[in-house]
């Protein structure tokens, strides 16, 4: 009887995953150049507030506005510096002019972020469908299945989701969202779940495709990995891995109350989790410190960051623009598996636009240095002149 349990034991999948494995090794975060080189990742923090500024122009009825109209609402826009100065740094995008009234600088936008814009409604348009379900898929994923509005405007640049979303919520949203009131008074945006249906993840789909998944209970999914070159893990946590990747796949989606918090299974639900956002974001990256606030409403480990260190293979943080961005290197590795989104091409093209300043701002600094060099020619040449005229006069007396 006791040999039956014992044997029991090892077999029954529960059992097995409720125990924590992990070796604790160190390991060295190694750059990756190829992750590190993709422009619109790590563009994306300076391309924010130029596109909510876009934005605010663009809904006014001129389609312009004077500087007092934005000049003290820099936070905002998550500007830190004058908001005028910002404006100046970007002539692709932003073209200055003199008001109507008093000589107040004006700002429009330029033709070429015109069509920009024009294409980018375009697609929000088209896409209204989808990015409805990204959100309905972020909701889901919440213990509660009810997200703060707070927390959904914090995120909704990933989401890929335009500023004034649920502000229209009878032509954005279905019958399977409603909004309410939380604790304290805050306002939230749940979801209804559809009796019988189930919401599969990315990773559960693409297991399906390939014929490796049937939707059964305690069924493993191993997870996509891409090595970095040049990364290597160390022999116990290879052996680790190998283990991890047989422990049974628990959806972002599904309940996990039952699940030990410290083991196999409650980390690989983690990993699975962290997959499923980074999928679900537009650009399949986001700034880690914009995750943590995520860990009361999804019941994330309170060390939830140490999740992206220990498994290297899945995500790369990058730390270009001063900052902690994880990537999913499956969306950048395997395009058939995650396929990029229309709005990421309209970001690309913005930071294409952007990227001329810099070339407008250069030729102005040299024109203005011409400029100051003939005016200094005119003003010596003025002065030799006025030299010449005296020493006449000098030698006539």
């Amino acid at each position: 009887m006791l040999l039956n349990s014992r044997l029991l034991e090892k077999t029954l999948p529960f059992t097995y995953t409720q125990n924590c494995t992990y070796v604790d090794v160190y390991m060295k975060l190694k750059k990756d150049p190829y992750f590190d080189s993709i422009e619109h990742i790590y563009k994306s923090v300076e391309l924010k507030p130029i596109i909510a500024l876009k934005t605010f122009i663009t809904q006014q009825p001129s389609g312009s506005i004077p500087i007092s109209d934005v000049s003290k609402r820099g936070l905002e826009f998550d500007i830190h510096i004058k908001v005028a100065r910002f404006l100046r740094l970007y002539p692709s995008i932003f073209e200055e002019f003199t008001g109507p009234l008093h000589n107040l600088p004006w700002f429009r936008l330029t033709q070429e972020a015109v069509e920009i814009d024009r294409e980018e409604r375009r697609v929000y348009e088209e896409c209204r469908d989808d990015l409805r379900e990204r959100l309905r898929r972020f909701i889901l994923m919440s213990r509660e299945k009810v997200l703060p509005l707070k927390i959904i405007k914090g995120l909704e640049w990933y989401l890929g989701l335009p500023s004034d979303f649920l502000q229209h919520p009878e032509v954005n949203l279905d019958g399977s969202f409603r909004f309410v009131e939380l604790e304290d008074g805050i306002k939230g945006l749940a979801v209804v779940e559809s009796e019988g249906q189930r919401v599969l993840s990315v990773l559960q789909r693409n297991a399906m495709k390939r014929g490796v998944y049937f939707g059964e209970p305690n069924e493993a999914i191993e997870f996509p990995l891409f090595p970095s070159q040049g990364l290597r893990l160390r022999r116990k946590i290879e052996d680790w891995l190998k283990e991890f990747q047989r422990v049974p796949y628990v959806s972002p989606y599904e309940h996990y109350s039952h699940l030990d918090p410290s083991s196999d299974i409650a980390e690989k639900r983690v990993v699975g989790f962290l997959h499923e956002l980074l999928s679900l974001f537009v650009e399949h990256s986001a700034e880690r410190k914009k995750l943590l606030c995520l860990k009361k409403h999804f019941g994330l480990p309170q060390k939830v960051h140490k999740a992206f260190e220990r498994h290297p293979h899945m995500f790369y943080l990058s730390l270009m623009n001063k900052t902690c961005t994880a990537i999913l290197k499956e969306a950048f590795r395997s395009k058939s598996a995650i396929p990029d989104h229309p709005l990421s091409n309209v970001r690309k093209k913005y930071i294409k636009l952007m990227k001329k300043s810099d070339t407008i701002l250069k030729s102005r600094r040299l024109n203005n240095r011409s400029v100051d060099k003939r005016n200094l020619v005119k003003d010596l040449d003025s002065d030799y002149e006025e030299e010449d005229r005296g020493g006449m006069a000098d030698c006539s007396v």
